[in-house]
């Protein structure tokens, strides 16, 4: 940005920065709008790294979370307070928030300047809103707070009838604009050889790989019992690739299952091909575990536009993945409507497999059956493979980042354009 810049200018705003798939979106987005308007990225501390630094100016509310109620609600109305004079300072044209609590003090402190917010995920679905405060949340913030926005943009189309039915927003204030994934970079990056000991390991036997954070969302458990009830009839091995909150809790579901697990996190534990299921913690290049695989498997409970599944398709391996709200579906079977009822067999799609989600106590034996059976018949079907493979490589191309910020260039515009010319 120059003293010179003409340009509309556009904040993009997130709670704090660190390592997640929303704080991936919001860096593709400031890296990629900055073409077209000036850029500001807002945070409203500094507590976390940049894990993505887009080269972007980056403004600091420095206001902290956390505390008791009285100063959770002292700084929530700080940050609306430090967010306006902010938008008056660099007489901000567009502000976009990303995640719910930038919504919030997004639009509370909305101006004259136009208010779009991401709605990167179901709200209906998600666990993690629940007890008093997720109540308050559904029932009351959200379906107040979200008239404001000019434009609400979610990640999936498939999020916004639960925007209207459930929160009220109007329908002509909703659009809908996937995730984008940088397709290029991911397959130069798939290209990358393996060190010789998890080559060792890939060469054993088919491999499934999932990617993702070790949390209830991506819904991890379940998986390793369909795996081992998979090696009873067939050689097999489950990589994962990712972190989190649940991996000791993971560990031991494996090790209660009998299953010989390797835990990178476990200095003691040498990698060799002798094993069924690999921890491998968080890897700055992902993509080239992906590509060699057999299978990509992706067990969640519920998505919006999942980066983890689109990039695994841009690398060109077959995937199968729950039919969760949302994002899934879309990807893999866009001209297929959803059932009316939960998926309850293998749909073999387009671009990619359809199966059960591993939630619902009541089918769960049955549900799991499933996954087995039809990953013995994927492991066994190479044309098949090789048929998915290709196709997903082929679907992955409509989400390059030209197409989709052409996108939000046509929607951003347009809010401008209803602007007063004096404005």
């Amino acid at each position: 940005m120059t003293a010179t810049d003409s340009r509309p200018r556009l904040l993009m705003i997130i709670p704090n920065r660190g390592m997640g798939g929303a704080q991936r979106a919001f860096h593709d987005h400031s890296v990629e709008l900055s073409n077209y308007y000036q850029v500001t990225e807002v945070i409203f501390n500094d507590d976390l790294p940049d894990m993505y630094p887009s080269g972007n100016a980056v403004r600091n509310l420095d206001v902290p979370g956390g505390g008791g109620p009285v100063a959770k609600v002292q700084n929530f109305w700080r940050r609306v307070s430090r967010l306006r004079e902010l938008k008056k300072e660099l007489n901000c044209d567009v502000a976009v928030s990303h995640l719910e609590g930038a919504d919030y003090i997004n639009l509370l402190s909305k101006g004259r300047e136009k208010a779009v917010v991401l709605i990167q995920g179901s709200k209906v679905h998600d666990r993690n809103i629940s007890g008093a405060m997720g109540w308050l949340r559904k029932s009351v913030l959200m379906p107040w707070l979200y008239q404001r926005a000019d434009k609400m943009v979610t990640v999936s189309r498939d999020i916004i009838p639960e925007m209207t039915a459930v929160f009220g927003v109007p329908r002509h204030k909703l659009s809908a604009i996937n995730n984008s994934f940088e397709v290029e970079h991911v397959r130069k990056l798939s290209q990358e050889p393996l060190d010789a000991a998890t080559q060792a390991v890939y060469a054993a036997g088919p491999v499934l790989v999932t990617s993702g954070r070790l949390a209830i969302q991506k819904n991890q458990a379940p998986l390793l019992d369909v795996v081992a009830a998979l090696l009873k009839r067939q050689p097999a091995k489950l990589v994962f690739i990712g972190d989190g909150e649940l991996r000791e809790d993971l560990l031991a579901h494996a090790r209660a299952l009998k299953l010989r697990v390797y835990n990178a996190m476990n200095s003691t534990d040498v990698l060799t091909p002798d094993y069924d299921v690999y921890f491998v913690g968080l890897q700055e290049n992902p993509f080239k575990y992906i590509r060699p695989a057999t299978a990509f498997v992706f067990p969640s409970a519920w998505e919006g536009f999942p980066l983890a599944l689109g990039e695994a398709m841009t690398c060109g391996i077959p995937v199968v993945s729950t039919d969760c709200p949302t994002g899934p579906r879309e990807m893999l079977a866009p001209t297929v409507e959803a059932p009316t009822t939960p998926l309850r067999h293998a749909e073999w799609a387009e671009f990619g497999v359809l199966m059960p989600m591993l939630t619902e106590p009541a089918s769960l034996a049955a549900d799991m059956a499933c996954w087995t059976d039809t990953l013995v018949q994927l492991l066994n079907d190479a044309p098949a493979r090789e048929r998915l493979g290709q196709a997903a490589r082929l679907r992955s191309n409509d989400f390059t980042h030209r197409r989709i910020f052409g996108q939000w260039k046509e929607l951003i515009d347009g809010l401008l354009s209803e602007r007063p010319a004096n404005a």
